[in-house]
């Protein structure tokens, strides 16, 4: 069962190699993704799957060792899944790559790992199920689920401005801050595709992750909206 889950954004500039410059302006949600990745250690997990946001409608697995890279974005930066042996031919998502990269900078070695790609146009009903079937995966599971919220809060935004941006971001926060798994469920996924948000997917597989236990409780670590895109740092325990 779903014993603990940490929510937190992907953006590669969380990675200070990769926004150079701009590294200090992201420091608040990296000391926060710091004390998220505390909440799971705590809990004693058996199992961690790590669960972010890939292209396309499908589901894609990535075993322990898995390879990741931020060469793509001009930095000489490599990160790995955790310990193994990975797969042959196979390459982290720059979600789950952002992720490898939180949990190597903690040096996590709580718990085996693997990680899970879940694509931005998965319909609900098949993210709730996935998260049903990870939960049942071991008897202490936790979750570090990967997303950013809109990118359309500013006129500068890589989405430029939208009203709905902020309401929804506002209600991604608190649904997750209370771990209220029902409103997750209920998003609204034309809307969040409208908006550009990339951890609708993930954050309905850790809904359905949520099915049946009523014992979870959340906080809100951390919420801005830096160039415009809504980054939310949560745990549920």
């Amino acid at each position: 069962m779903l014993v603990a889950a940490a929510a937190c954004p992907c953006p590669p500039l969380l990675v200070p190699e990769v926004a150079a410059g701009a590294a200090p302006e992201l420091d608040a949600a990296r000391a926060a993704c710091t004390d998220a990745l505390g909440v799971l250690a705590a809990a004693r997990p058996d199992l961690l799957v790590v669960v972010g946001p890939e292209d396309g409608t499908g589901l894609s697995g990535y075993p322990a060792g898995t390879p990741g890279t931020f060469r793509g974005f001009g930095v000489d930066l490599d990160v790995r899944l955790g310990d193994g042996e990975g797969e042959a031919g196979r390459e982290l998502p720059y979600g789950l790559a952002v992720g490898a990269w939180l949990l190597g900078r903690t040096g996590w070695a709580d718990a085996p790992i693997e990680g899970r790609g879940v694509g931005e146009s998965l319909g609900a009903e098949a993210c709730l199920a996935e998260g049903r079937r990870i939960a049942n995966r071991a008897d202490r599971v936790a979750l570090l689920v990967l997303g950013d919220a809109s990118t359309c809060r500013t006129l500068k935004a890589p989405g430029y401005l939208d009203e709905r941006a902020a309401p929804f971001d506002a209600e991604i926060a608190r649904a997750l801050g209370s771990a209220d798994a029902g409103a997750l469920r209920a998003l609204d996924t034309g809307l969040a595709r409208e908006l550009k948000v990339s951890g609708r997917a993930p954050w309905q597989v850790l809904a359905g992750a949520a099915d049946g236990n009523t014992g979870l409780s959340g906080a809100l670590l951390h919420e801005d909206a830096p160039y415009g895109v809504g980054y939310v740092v949560a745990t549920w325990s």
